[in-house]
């Protein structure tokens, strides 16, 4: 007569645990773990039998039978891993501080910057501490970037002028960003570009010959996206009157224009002077110097040397110009204007911090 064990105890849930469950039972790929487990718990509360549980998930009569035990004791809690200790740390708090405090305040000696064969060798740790401790705050010896604060007069008022036309513009009117590309060079390769394989990289090599240059003149809808373009051998205030013209004619005659450009002294001289007193409706604002980051086709040209420019090669002048206008039109079929978030508060303070680090740091 075969042996009967004893009857296994019904998993009954409340309303909550059966939303619990099936929403930890739908992450197969986030979870797995837990997700298996509550699969395992909703069918015995379904009412589902081991073998049937068995069959179904894949799994063992005693894996269903100590996730029956388990959740009968703790509930959801007992689907979930229990955190695992680890190894103990060997490293104290005392020597992390000493690494951060050589990287910040310290130079090593017959160099501009740690690396983390120099530091590890210097207090003795090994090299992957070094990098660890490095990781967990943000620090990157090996990287540099490069900074310039304006020294406009008129910083302030500027920057307030110019991110006010970006974040409220004036009704019915039209907010051009405007920039000129210069020296944009045709280069082609001295040897044929090694296509991109499996494996490996588009190759072209470091060397090549130069055929002529092209300037850019563009003008960029804040709103739109869309950009006025056009090349000119040269960018004198001649080419800029002349691009002037070519907003003129495609602006709206009912709307006035507002111009967002730089300090170039095209962009001041007497020919353009006397061109806006012919054209009442068009208004100048600049941005302050070294600022070229306030100038939203900036970020157009960005793409347009990134995708078109710097790896493309190119025999003649021409050849550039019918790339760059290529792209133009690419870029017009599908607009996408380019938002600006920050307000002229958020930027002035973060100014005025980097100028007082500035000047802590050379004090």
């Amino acid at each position: 007569m075969r042996r009967r064990g004893r009857k296994a105890l019904p998993v009954s849930l409340t309303a909550e645990q059966q939303t619990e469950l099936e929403r930890l039972a739908r992450r197969k790929r986030q979870a797995r773990g837990p997700a298996f487990r509550a699969r395992v718990i909703l069918m015995l509360a379904h009412g589902a039998i081991g073998r049937e549980i068995e069959q179904k998930l894949r799994t063992t009569n005693a894996t269903v039978c100590a996730l029956r035990k388990r959740f009968l004791q703790r509930g959801i809690n007992a689907l979930f891993d229990e955190a695992r200790p680890g190894a103990p740390r060997k490293i104290s708090d005392e020597q992390v501080e000493r690494v951060i405090v050589e990287t910040l305040e310290r130079q090593p000696k017959g160099a501009t910057h740690w690396s983390t064969r120099m530091m590890a060798k210097k207090l003795g740790f090994s090299q992957s501490a070094v990098s660890r401790i490095w990781r967990a705050f943000g620090l990157k010896p090996h990287r540099a970037s490069t900074y310039t604060l304006s020294k406009d007069p008129l910083f302030v008022e500027k920057v307030r002028d110019v991110v006010g036309l970006y974040l409220s513009p004036p009704d019915r009117a039209l907010v051009l960003s405007v920039d000129e590309k210069s020296q944009i060079q045709a280069l082609e390769r001295t040897q044929p570009v090694l296509p991109l394989r499996p494996g490996t990289v588009e190759r072209q090599t470091a060397d090549y010959q130069r055929h002529g240059t092209t300037t850019l003149f563009a003008a960029l809808d804040v709103k739109t996206g869309k950009v006025i373009g056009r090349c000119y051998p040269r960018h004198r205030a001649k080419e800029f009157r002349q691009f002037l013209d070519q907003i003129e004619a495609a602006a709206p005659a009912a709307q006035e224009v507002h111009l967002i450009l730089d300090n170039y002294a095209t962009h001041k001289s007497p020919t353009i002077h006397r061109w806006l007193l012919k054209h009442p409706r068009f208004h100048l604002h600049f941005i302050p110097t070294h600022s070229s980051w306030l100038n939203l086709v900036e970020r157009w040209f960005a793409l347009l040397t990134e995708r078109q420019i710097k790896r493309a090669a190119h025999t003649s002048v021409r050849q550039l110009q019918v790339a760059i206008e290529q792209f133009l039109d690419v870029s017009n079929a599908a607009p996408q204007p380019f938002v600006w978030t920050k307000t002229a508060d958020e930027i002035l303070d973060k100014v005025a911090r980097y100028a007082t680090e500035t000047l802590r740091a050379h004090a």
